[in-house]
């Protein structure tokens, strides 16, 4: 049997956000489904919870059951929104001191990845990392936010080349404002191409095109 565990946050957890419509995790059972509609070899297990932080993953680790081989992890949007704070209008006094606040958030998002990353990757299982999508944030908030979460973004990227893990970019994959049910969370569209990403990142089905990036893990 091979079984893929979903850790992190709404991006996989978004039941709540769909309605009567199926949420990430039913999307990628459906996915996984062979063609006639039967069931595969495939299990899903849902562990990721909403609003759930790299501060608070470590929690979700100990709901992993023994059987699953495969796990994707989608995590550092709700530690991007703490740090909302710095998209509004602050007394800066220079785009230098600007950037070196945001460096400092950033800093600190790194380690706290870091670790929640480390964590994930000692269950012993292939991990395969999602990115933090651009959202669906218009004006110069949503402008603002892009710019700041490619910072974060570049810590997922670089905490999972440096581990040597995939990675699933949801910024590539969640395009326009069909795909989430608000501002930040998505909707059935947005979580039904999620769920087709995951099926070919962790190989069960075949991925249309491949796009690898190669770094030297430690």
């Amino acid at each position: 049997m091979t079984s893929v565990a979903l850790i992190g946050d709404s991006i996989l957890d978004n039941k709540v956000y769909v309605g009567t419509g199926p949420d990430v995790a039913a999307q990628l059972r459906a996915t996984l489904e062979g063609p006639d509609g039967t069931d595969t070899a495939w299990q899903v297990t849902l562990c990721a919870v909403d609003g759930t932080t790299t501060q608070d993953v470590g929690k979700q680790l100990e709901r992993v059951p023994d059987h699953v081989t495969h796990i994707v992890l989608s995590l550092g949007g709700n530690d991007a929104l703490e740090n909302a704070d710095l998209l509004g209008d602050m007394p800066a006094g220079s785009v230098g001191v600007a950037i070196d606040r945001l460096g400092e958030r950033v800093a600190e998002f790194a380690q706290s990845y870091g670790w929640a990353l480390d964590a994930v990757c000692d269950l012993g299982r292939p991990v395969c990392v999602c990115t933090i999508y651009d959202a669906n944030l218009v004006g110069d908030e949503g402008r603002r936010a892009v710019t700041a979460l490619a910072l974060f973004n570049d810590v997922i990227v670089r905490a999972a080349l440096r581990r040597g893990v995939g990675i699933i970019d949801l910024r590539s994959v969640c395009t326009g404002p069909e795909d989430y049910a608000n501002e930040i969370e998505p909707g059935v569209r947005g979580g039904e191409k999620i769920a087709r990403a995951i099926a070919q990142a962790v190989g069960a089905h075949e991925a249309e095109r491949v796009i690898a990036v190669y770094g030297l893990a430690d």
